[in-house]
């Protein structure tokens, strides 16, 4: 597994660090890992049917209209 060092840490950031991993009951390096997974992982996907719904209600197509892009 790829691994890397990050240096010149403000004190602050990982006093924050080591308190949020304690109040998650793992180790700072495991707390690291976490808030690394979640800034990777995309954003919640939006379904393009939707989207051409709500684009469709933007611009002024009836209810029955924009339910076809569904």
């Amino acid at each position: 597994m790829p691994s890397f060092t990050a240096r010149n840490i403000p004190e602050e950031v990982h006093r924050a660090i080591r308190a949020r991993a304690a109040q998650h009951g793992r180790s700072t390096e495991a707390e690291i890992r976490a808030i690394l997974e979640s800034a990777a992982r995309p954003a919640a996907r939006v379904k393009l049917g939707a989207l051409l719904v709500d684009i469709g209600r933007d611009a002024g197509l009836t209810a029955k209209e924009a339910d076809a892009f569904a």
